[in-house]
């Protein structure tokens, strides 16, 4: 069981992960590669909605999915897509990607290979996983709209049987790092991290939150 005092600045770090955007109808709807089949769901959800006539599936295989998979990421999504109702015509793959900044720039080529230039973008991610979206397309494709959303799920309803809330915790730590530091590696566009959002990262690292920093 985790303690209250812990889930309590948990909840700081989800919180400051959300980018917490409004929805508008868009060009394309671009899910990023994940372990979370939710995160195709709520792809094409927003399709069937209405919000935008195009959806790709970007991810092969990455740091978690390739000791849990054997089949592309988005291979997987455009079936659940399928599944859900989406036409064939309207979805794209990009199933090449390892990580979120090879989802931007693999769906760049496929699109230009397709002859496509949307202009408005909504990405889908794991919850916790939006503000980093957010901050490495924006840098690896500025000049688009961009929209970020995910599974409309608290943190307490995230956990699956494939991973834990500790487990997540432990990510959000690790990307919470990442957010401050990928700038300087020309990952990712400037995030301000709020005084108090950074001293839960510490208290949380003190705590052992630690196998997913940088180096671990």
């Amino acid at each position: 069981m985790i303690p209250e005092t812990t889930l309590a600045l948990a909840q700081q770090l989800w919180d400051y992960h959300h980018v917490n955007q409004h929805l508008q109808k868009s060009d394309c709807i671009l899910v990023l590669g994940s372990h979370d089949l939710r995160v195709a769901e709520r792809g094409a959800e927003l399709y069937l909605q209405g919000w935008a006539p195009l959806l790709i599936m970007s991810g092969g295989l990455g740091r978690l999915t390739q000791e849990m998979w054997s089949e592309p990421e988005a291979d997987k999504f455009a079936k659940i897509a399928l599944e859900m109702g989406v036409p064939a015509e309207a979805i794209l793959i990009e199933n090449k990607s390892t990580n979120t900044g090879e989802n931007i720039l693999f769906t760049q080529q496929l699109l230009q290979k397709e002859n496509l230039a949307p202009e408005r973008f909504i990405v889908v991610q794991k919850p916790y996983m939006e503000r980093r979206s957010f901050a490495t397309f924006k840098k690896h494709w500025p000049e688009k709209e961009l929209i970020v959303t995910s599974p409309q799920l608290s943190m307490q309803a995230y956990p699956t049987a494939e991973i834990t809330l500790e487990e997540v915790i432990h990510i959000m730590v690790g990307d919470l790092q990442r957010i401050k530091v990928y700038p300087e590696k020309g990952f990712q566009i400037e995030q301000e991290i709020p005084k108090e959002v950074w001293e839960a990262f510490e208290k949380l690292v003190s705590l052992g939150f630690n196998s997913h920093l940088i180096g671990s």
